[in-house]
């Protein structure tokens, strides 16, 4: 089971640090206005959203064998996975909101500056907060 905790934490930790990167690319892709940067940018945040989406799938599965296979956080008393797998949700939609916002500059569709960027960026600090919350402290 230390295994596969292990590497549950090294994906989540992965998948958070692409979650906290792509956003600060497409911070730079709204104040940009030249196109070959915009261009470099563009290929860099289609990398890093790929790169992501598989570190976010081998964290879930992770997470579910954790879960499922070996019993942690179910039965009575454990509040604090159910709360956690509703931020995880959030946490997957945050991902794939990132995903629709880079295909809306690709397209040229982007609509929001970078102010609503940088306060979009700070999504996942939060919900990664509240999540090692529930895990360490486990408070219901």
């Amino acid at each position: 089971m230390l295994w596969i905790k292990s590497l549950h934490i090294v994906f989540v930790v992965s998948w958070f640090s692409g979650l906290f990167y792509l956003p600060r690319i497409l911070v730079n892709l709204a104040q940009e206005t030249e196109t070959a940067a915009t261009q470099r940018l563009l290929q860099m945040a289609r990398k890093l959203y790929r790169f992501t989406t598989l570190l976010k799938f081998a964290a879930v599965l992770f997470g579910v064998w954790l879960w499922l296979g070996y019993g942690i956080g179910t039965g009575p008393g454990n509040g604090w996975m159910h709360a956690k797998l509703l931020l995880v949700l959030f946490v997957i939609g945050y991902h794939h909101a990132c995903g629709s916002l880079l295909k809306k500059f690709e397209n040229g569709l982007n609509k929001r500056n970078h102010v609503w960027f940088r306060w979009f960026n700070e999504v996942p600090v939060i919900l990664l907060l509240a999540i090692v919350i529930l895990v360490v402290v486990k408070p219901f």
